[in-house]
């Protein structure tokens, strides 16, 4: 076994290597940005090497730069984590010429299964089934086009290179073949330096079923059961769980046989996972599911696998790399309970799942596990950590698992309302919806679900007259001495300003609310609110709402939504200038990639007008009302939030961008 290995990679997949390394007595050594100089895998690591400016490409990409720090520090071997440096074939090579060892498959594997257009003319060779389309080496658009009217429409464009949904497009028309693959490849370019594509038949109801495989030096390939991913929102996984709901055992011998073949055609070692997409349109069967894709390396996803099974799968990874086989046979591998894992982001749903920065001022997991169920959270931050433009915008996994899939569910429903973060916008009330949608709760899954009830999913009612109490009595300080947080804290015979009414004023997104707080003789809060909200009313807070307070904030959560109020400074003068007035304003940090109209041009509502990158992918900014360009951003700018791109002859107030 290593002494002492090297995490290539940040965040929550590297404190989750950092864990099972640190079981195992290995020592570990992390590799950082300018932007993680402080950040929790560093903090965790028993040595920490920086590496570069906070652009993957100046530091996590840099594999140079890597493997040095591994020589300099004395570490045996490098374990990529997931994306960044994970499935590059040359970087392997590179490890291994510098003598030490990749915790992951051969860059021969790699390379097998590295381009989609190659893997799947491999596995069609190894006699495993693959979805109909064209995978061939021929790019010309002429060629494309005639190959999806072959297919028949509606097709799905696919980067060849990577996943992540990044480079995908669906289209259901020829007219709209065209613009859809120079965007794909646009995509794809920026996120994996290949524009190259292959185009598929896009089945109508699918589901994303994969199988975990893991494989060793001696030849042995082993499944650990199927996930089911097909809970997707921008082709991006959004609820996994294992196993799959409906799974019959028919189905699972002939899905698991063909992951195991897939694996053992490439001589496979480590771990990997085999993804098939399911025509779901009639039931599972064992006759209608074909070879996606292979990811070689450790998924996202991994720990429900890890649930079932009980197993560690990074443990696994670093005995098989260090040359022992694998850690049990096929037939010691069991399947127990259920498992779900959420992936909690820094995004707002209501817009279109639009990425969101910010500073974590709060951050609270459940502290306690539903009876029956294990509550298992995988983070790489903490409170007063940021959400950086620079990567991707997840906060963290929340994994849940018990005896059967209802019990799962209600207890991922339980963990969700328990979850509390304020400073950015997040994505925890949309994952409890899903959780709770009848579709979705009964395994009538697949990957357009979201897309079919996103409206019912995103939507987040306005907060009720009790919760903007809550947020005004937290303003106003009422019930406990300074400098107590917590008003709630001592309520008997107490106020510091008796029973005189304070007035407080909270906005809550366009809505000034002023509300008259004061203290009645029996404890109980009284507040009076402005119209439209409720009128004067006593509110008894003996049971104390959850709240967070951070600068100029106040958030009151309810369930799994958290409501955040601005709390004005009185003293501070509002900036009333119209700035933002007839203008479009970044929602993001990002790159602007592509310019539509030039200044002069006249301009129809919805028409775009610029594509913005952010996270590397790609954000249509459209006319939000008719009018005359004054003023548009250059193409390749980089531009933070809030910065304008647009700027309106004619005056309409359209203060931020809508992203599509």
């Amino acid at each position: 076994m290593f002494t002492k290995i090297l995490i290539a990679n940040r965040g929550e997949i590297a404190c989750r290597v950092i864990r099972t390394a640190r079981r195992m007595g290995v020592r570990t050594v992390a590799v950082h940005s300018d932007a993680d100089a402080k950040s929790l895998h560093v903090e965790m690591a028993d040595e920490a090497v920086h590496i570069g400016a906070s652009p993957v490409g100046e530091s996590y990409l840099r594999g140079d730069k890597i493997i040095a720090a591994a020589l300099a520090t004395g570490a045996e071997a490098i374990h990529p984590g997931y994306g960044f440096l994970s499935e590059n074939p040359d970087f392997v090579d590179q490890v291994v010429a510098a003598g030490l060892i990749f915790i992951g498959p051969s860059a021969g594997s790699i390379r097998a299964m590295g381009l989609k257009d190659a893997a799947k003319r491999l596995m069609e060779k190894a006699g495993v089934p693959v979805v109909p389309g064209y995978h061939g080496e021929a790019q010309e658009i002429v060629l494309l086009a005639s190959k999806a009217r072959e297919i028949g429409y509606p097709v799905l464009i696919k980067a060849r290179a990577g996943g992540g949904g990044k480079g995908m497009r669906r289209v259901e028309h020829p007219d709209e073949f065209s613009e859809a693959l120079s965007s794909a490849r646009r995509e794809a370019k920026a996120a994996f330096g290949d524009d190259r594509v292959l185009v598929e038949k896009y089945v109508d109801k699918p589901r994303h079923i994969e199988v975990q495989v893991f494989g060793d030096s001696l030849g042995n390939v082993v499944h650990l059961y199927e996930r089911d991913c097909s809970a997707q929102r921008r082709h991006q996984k959004v609820i996994e769980e294992a196993p799959a709901p409906g799974m019959t055992p028919a189905f699972r011998k002939a899905m698991t046989d063909a992951a195991v073949k897939a694996a053992k055609a490439i001589n496979y070692s480590g771990a990997g996972t085999i993804e098939f997409i399911v025509d779901a349109s009639q039931g599972l069967k064992a006759d209608r599911f074909w070879f996606m894709e292979m990811n070689t390396r450790l998924q996202v996803e991994h720990p429900v696998t890890e649930m079932v099974t009980s197993t560690d799968l990074v443990e696994w990874q670093l005995r098989v790399a260090s040359g022992e086989k694998l850690p049990k046979t096929q037939s010691e591998i069991a399947l127990t309970g259920h498992a779900f894992e959420a992936r909690i982001y820094a995004e707002d749903a209501s817009k279109g799942f639009l990425p969101a920065t910010g500073t974590l001022h709060h951050l609270k997991f459940p502290d306690a596990t539903p009876e029956g169920a294990t509550v298992r959270i995988e983070t790489g931050v903490r409170a007063g950590d940021a959400i950086s433009p620079y990567y991707d915008p997840m906060i963290a996994k929340l994994v849940v698992h018990t005896k059967d899939r209802q019990a799962a569910l209600e207890a991922l429903g339980a963990a969700l309302s328990r979850t509390e973060i304020a400073g950015s916008t997040v994505n925890t009330a949309f994952l409890a919806a899903l959780a709770a949608d009848p579709d979705f709760c009964t395994g009538d899954v697949d990957t357009g679900l979201i897309g079919r009830h996103q409206e019912t999913l995103t939507i987040v009612p306005p907060p009720g007259g009790e919760t903007i109490a809550a947020a005004a009595v937290a303003a106003s300080g009422a019930g406990a001495p300074p400098p107590s947080d917590d008003p709630w804290s001592s309520l008997a015979g107490y106020a510091h300003f008796h029973n005189v009414a304070r007035r407080i004023r909270l906005k809550f997104g366009d809505d000034d609310i002023v509300a008259k707080v004061s203290v009645r003789p029996d404890g109980r809060f009284q507040v009076a609110l402005n119209a439209p909200h409720d009128s004067t009313n006593s509110h008894d807070f003996r049971a104390a709402p959850r709240i967070a307070r951070w600068p100029g904030h106040i958030t009151v959560f309810e369930g799994a939504v958290g409501y955040t109020f601005a709390v004005p400074d009185p003293l501070a003068r509002a900036d009333e200038a119209a700035a933002g007035v007839g203008s479009l304003r970044a929602p993001m940090p990002g790159l602007v990639k592509l310019v539509r109209v030039t200044k002069g041009d006249a301009v129809i509502k919805g028409q775009p007008l610029l594509i913005l990158e952010a996270m590397k992918m790609e954000h249509t900014i459209a006319a939000p009302h008719d009018g005359v360009i004054a003023e548009i951003a250059t193409e390749g700018a980089q531009v933070t939030d809030g910065t304008v791109l647009v700027r309106f002859v004619e005056e309409h107030n359209a203060p931020t961008a809508v992203a599509s």
